[in-house]
This record gives C-alpha cells, structure tokens and sequence, in this order.
C-alpha cells in the first residue's frame, strides 16, 4: 500500500496533532514488509519526505484545507481564506443534543426488542417509561410501528431512521449482538476500576494528599456541577415511578 494515502488518512482521522513517531509506529510493520530490511532511519526519512509531499499538495489553491505542523506534531485544518464560511457553516449546525441515562436504557430496550410496547419497556427496565418514550419521539429516535393484537391493542414502538443516522448505522442489524454489547460494557467498567500506571498500591490506596486537595476542589463545584448536568441531560429521570407503582 502506497505511504502516502496512509499517512493521510491517519492525519484526517486524528483528534490532535499526530507526532512523527506515533505516525512511525502506525505504518513501520507496512514498509518492512514491503520492503525487507529497511532501518528505522530509512523509514523516519521516509515518512517526513512524503509528509512534505502531502503539505505542498494541500497547499494548492484548490484544497479548502491544508496540513499544518503544530504542537510537535501534523494536523489537517480549514486554511485562513475559508474561515468565514465554515464559521456561517457551524452556525447553521443544530446543537448536539444529550440522553439521559433513563432515555439511553429506554432506546437500548426499544432498539434490541423492537417492535415493543411501553408496558414491555417498563416491565424490562422496571420502572414507568411513558414518559421517556414521548421524549424520544420528540426526538426522532424512535417512531410507531401499529399496534400489538392483544386486549388493549397498545402500541408498538421501533427504531427510527433518525436513529440510524445518529449511530451511524446502515441498517439495525449493524447493532452489536447482546453478547458483544454485554462485553464492551464490562470492559468498560474494568477500565474505570483500574488504578492508572505508575501508581503504586499503596499510594492509590493510602496517599491523602491527592484526594484531600480534590475533595477541597469538588466540594465548591458540587452545586454548579448539578446543575449543569440536569439541564444538559434533561429531566426524564424526575418524572419515572416505579412500575410496580403505576395505577392500572
């Protein structure tokens, strides 16, 4: 594979600018196989002419955007003369919206139990979900999809194409099976529960000086905190009962 559109991919998919070496570790097991005994030196050298290469291509008047060396390291970036027009752009984009925990269970049950009806929802979740359906209809996340034959005729729920486009999906058997999901979600977990490198078990356990200074910071933040997080998140979480609790 040619080094170039590797070296280019890599720098459009990165979030902050991309150092020499990191770029070295990515694309040296490609160059050694192609060719066979090249040194690291070889590959560096390599690696920073075709790097120039692709900042005099982006250079060019008809590129909108161009490769920048900054913080020790490579970026792509809008060039100064389409500033105006990528600020009118942003602008036009919708804000990001956020789902609260409450909202992300409902749309997880919907979306893995789909076609479903609210009662199912709230027997699986445990509490009411009436309410965060109607938010995520709002939304767009989920549509109806008729109604169940059975006493009461309730209606079903679905995924929407909304949802599709959010999660980037083509269609809804992209989704991870349970199995996978239920492991991405305990990995993640482990990763929280584990103490960072370079701590000692007992500094993670015994040091208070860290923690003393932190609880001092986290003390004063609490209220704002709390604050910030309920109008970002919204309110579903107040208005859910237990379903145990619904009246009939």
């Amino acid at each position: 594979m040619s080094l170039k559109p590797q070296l280019e991919a890599i720098i459009y998919a990165a979030e902050t600018p991309i150092s020499l070496d990191q770029i070295f570790s990515l694309v040296k097991e490609s160059l050694l196989a192609e060719t066979p005994g090249i040194d690291a030196a070889e590959i560096k050298s390599r690696i920073r002419a075709t790097l120039e290469e692709l900042i005099v291509d982006y250079s060019g008047a008809n590129h909108g955007i161009e490769i920048r060396q900054v913080a020790g390291g490579y970026r792509m970036s809008t060039k100064p003369e389409q500033h105006d027009v990528v600020r009118a752009f942003a602008k036009s984009l919708k804000p990001p919206f956020r789902l609260s925990l409450p909202a992300l269970e409902t749309l997880a049950v919907v979306a893995y139990k789909q076609p479903v009806t609210v009662p199912e929802i709230s027997e699986i979740r445990g509490v009411d979900s009436g309410g965060v359906i109607a938010t995520l209809l709002d939304r767009k996340l989920v549509t109806t999809a008729g109604r169940k034959a059975v006493i009461g005729r309730p209606i079903l729920y679905r995924t929407s194409k909304e949802f599709l486009l959010r999660f980037g999906l083509s269609d809804i058997n992209e989704l991870p099976s349970m199995e996978e999901f239920e492991k991405l979600l305990a990995e993640s977990f482990q990763s929280d529960l584990i103490p960072g490198e370079g701590i000692s078990a007992e500094e993670s356990a015994g040091s208070p000086s860290s923690d003393d200074r932190s609880d001092d910071r986290t003390d004063d933040r609490t209220d704002d905190s709390a604050e910030e997080t309920a109008a970002q998140l919204g309110t579903e979480e107040e208005t859910e009962t237990p379903a145990s609790l619904k009246p009939e």
